[in-house]
């Protein structure tokens, strides 16, 4: 069973339909970040500047540190990498670092509209989970 790491943003609610479709499909998906919910970045960031740090010593700290490891193992542990757009800042390094590291890597697009060249470093590129679905098929 292959796994992958399903990458996207916390305010995205198809990522557990996403995760779900996928592991009907048979794949072991990780998508467990999402349970944080859509908020935990900005609590995040409010609770260190109330703790009067700045965004470089919140990096440093346990939370950050904790976090970045858990999604870290999971980002080495899977073979597959799919970016779920919209996606940030967070989610775009995600996939670059799974692309590096020579994992298969796809993006599920919101907006065909609005290219991007750079997304050609993806083994695919699709505009429906359906695509997504033939891609990975194809791919094993």
């Amino acid at each position: 069973m292959k796994s992958i790491y399903l990458i996207g943003s916390l305010r995205n609610p198809q990522i557990p339909d996403i995760g779900n479709t996928l592991r009907d499909a048979g794949f072991d998906v990780l998508d467990d970040w999402y349970g944080a919910g859509e908020i935990a970045d900005d609590s995040w960031k409010a609770y260190e500047l109330q703790r009067g740090r700045t965004y470089q010593q919140a990096l440093q700290g346990r939370a950050a540190n904790h976090i970045f490891a858990f999604d870290k193992s999971h980002l080495d542990r899977c073979e597959i990498g799919i970016l779920v757009c919209p996606a940030g800042r967070s989610g775009h390094l995600e996939l670059g670092y799974m692309a590096g590291s020579g994992k298969r890597t796809y993006i599920l697009v919101d907006n065909p509209d609005r290219w991007d060249l750079m997304y050609k470093f993806a083994d695919a590129v699709c505009f429906s989970v359906a695509e997504l679905l033939s891609e990975l098929a194809r791919s094993q």
